[in-house]
């Protein structure tokens, strides 16, 4: 029993050595021979330094939809807000968290990234803003692919919602 043990271990012991180096030794027959050897490299995905999509600022990007220019008052409507912020706690909160990431971008400071016409026609229509934009896009991506839901708003209600984005900082 030990002689057969021994046996197995020698025989087994020979394959893994004989396995080891071949690598080495191809590579060293290459070079003799004036060949490039096939060695592998290992090449590193570089760490992106492009800001996030929800970080980003895209001021000239209207976006696509039906709004094409938005002219804002200088002066903040306080009517406007309180229906918007109305408006923004019943149908967007559940995705939406101001000032923190949640399952979409914080709101907060969204008209110092977005211009008006943008997020107007987000709010009307994120399918078609999704498919055809690509900031939305990369928002989908940075968001896990969570779309934002059409809340089927009419353009009234978008821009109470965009006059309550306004008082966010």
């Amino acid at each position: 029993m030990k002689t057969r043990l021994k046996l197995v271990l020698v025989v087994f012991s020979s394959l893994i050595i004989s396995c080891g180096g071949n690598d080495e030794k191809k590579e060293k027959e290459q070079i003799k021979l004036g060949q490039k050897p096939n060695v592998e490299t290992k090449v590193e995905t570089p760490v992106s330094d492009e800001v996030p999509a929800s970080k980003r600022i895209t001021l000239d990007n209207k976006g696509v939809g039906k709004i094409k220019n938005l002219e804002l008052n200088p002066t903040i409507d306080q009517a406007m807000v309180e229906r918007g912020a109305a408006l923004f706690k019943t149908n967007c909160t559940a995705c939406h968290k101001i000032g923190k990431r949640f399952i979409g971008p914080s709101p907060s400071g969204i008209m110092e990234r977005r211009s008006p016409e943008w997020i107007m026609n987000m709010i009307l229509d994120p399918k078609l803003m999704a498919e055809e934009d690509q900031c939305a896009k990369d928002l989908l991506v940075e968001f896990n692919g969570a779309a934002m839901a059409n809340q089927n708003m009419t353009e009234a209600q978008a821009r109470d919602i965009l006059e309550y984005f306004r008082t966010l900082k």
